[in-house]
């Protein structure tokens, strides 16, 4: 239950990012958007899961760097999964009902996946 809160608000922090972002950028906001709402959910969303969400107690610099290195290449390998599902139920279906419920099943997926792999990998000194 935990992980789907901080999923939650790591995605209202990445649109959060993204439209402060649209906001203050006039040039190319909708890539600068997009890679600001990604970093500051990606940041969020890793903050929230290692103290609330598995309790990970901090052990050196080099085991934390090592962390947000694997989570961050197991977050882009699930976020490919989200598009792979989002842009194949519109290449098929052609409506944006098809795209949306691509997107949904494509995100759920994605963060059970994510999910998965944070316990087993990432925050392996988990204290719950």
């Amino acid at each position: 239950m935990r992980y789907a809160i901080s999923a939650v608000v790591s995605v209202a922090a990445n649109l959060a990012g993204q439209q402060l972002t649209v906001i203050g950028v006039l040039a190319a906001p909708l890539i600068a958007s997009i890679i600001v709402g990604t970093i500051v959910g990606f940041i969020v969303k890793y903050v929230i899961d290692k103290t609330w969400t598995f309790r990970e107690p901090y052990s050196t610099h080099t085991a934390e760097a090592h962390r947000i290195t694997l989570s961050g290449f197991f977050s882009v390998l699930t976020t490919l999964v989200f598009w792979a599902f989002e842009l194949g139920f519109f290449a098929i279906w052609q409506t944006d009902f098809a795209k949306y419920t691509g997107a949904i099943l494509g995100l759920s997926l994605g963060y059970i996946i994510k999910f998965w792999l944070d316990q087993r990998l990432i925050f392996r000194e988990a204290t719950v």
